[in-house]
C-alpha cells in the first residue's frame, strides 16, 4: 500500500512540473491577472464597434475565393533594393524588375501545412502545455522568415516549377532569363 502511495505522489509531482497541471505562483499570472481586469474594464466602458456592414469580411471573403481560382497567372517582379545593371540597363532602389510568369500569389516561407504546435497530452479535457510540432516533411518551420516560394512557369518549357525568393537570393531549379 505504501508502495502505491509512493507511486501516485512522484506521478503527481511529475503530473505538475511537466505539464504544469499544479498552481502556477508568479509575477507573470499576476500581471495576466492584471491585464484581464484592465481589458474587461475597457470593454466595459467602451464596448465593441458597432460593425455592420462587415465590409472588410466581405472583401476577404473575396480575396480568398479568388485566390483559390484554378489556372490563376500572376506576374512576379523583384524589387530592387539598391541600384543594379540588368540586361546593360541600370535598374533603381525602388523599382520593380519583371522576374516571370507565375501561377497564383506567393506563399511565405514561414507558412506552415500543419498547426505548429501540438498539446502535449492531447487527451486531457483541460489546458495543457503545447510544444512544436514538425511539418509533414519531418522539419520545424521557423515562426517567421523573410522568403517567399512562388510557382514559377519555366521560360524554357511549359512546366511550372517552386522558386524561393528572398531579398539577397533566388533560388530556381531552372536557369532564370536573368544576366
Amino acid at each position: 500500500m505504501k508502495k502505491l502511495v509512493l507511486v501516485a505522489a512522484v506521478l503527481l509531482a511529475v503530473c505538475a512540473i511537466v505539464i504544469g497541471c499544479g498552481e502556477e505562483d508568479s509575477s507573470d499570472k499576476t500581471q495576466r491577472e492584471q491585464q484581464e481586469k484592465i481589458l474587461a474594464e475597457g470593454t466595459s466602458q467602451v464596448g465593441m464597434p458597432g460593425i455592420k456592414n462587415f465590409r472588410e469580411r466581405k472583401i476577404m471573403k473575396d480575396i480568398l475565393e479568388l485566390r483559390d481560382q484554378e489556372g490563376l497567372i500572376t506576374y512576379t517582379y523583384l524589387e530592387n533594393e539598391i541600384p543594379k545593371t540588368v540586361h546593360r540597363k541600370t535598374a533603381l532602389a525602388g523599382k520593380l524588375t519583371y522576374f516571370g510568369e507565375t501561377i497564383g500569389y506567393g506563399i511565405p516561407y514561414a507558412t506552415q501545412f500543419t498547426s505548429p504546435q501540438k498539446p502535449l497530452n492531447p487527451n486531457w479535457d483541460h489546458e495543457t502545455a503545447v510544444v512544436p510540432q514538425a511539418d509533414p516533411n519531418g522539419l520545424f518551420s521557423p515562426g517567421s522568415a523573410e522568403g517567399t516560394w512562388v510557382l514559377m512557369k519555366d521560360p524554357n518549357s511549359d512546366k511550372t516549377l517552386p522558386i524561393y525568393i528572398e531579398p539577397r537570393i533566388v533560388v530556381s531549379p531552372f536557369k532564370l532569363p536573368m544576366d
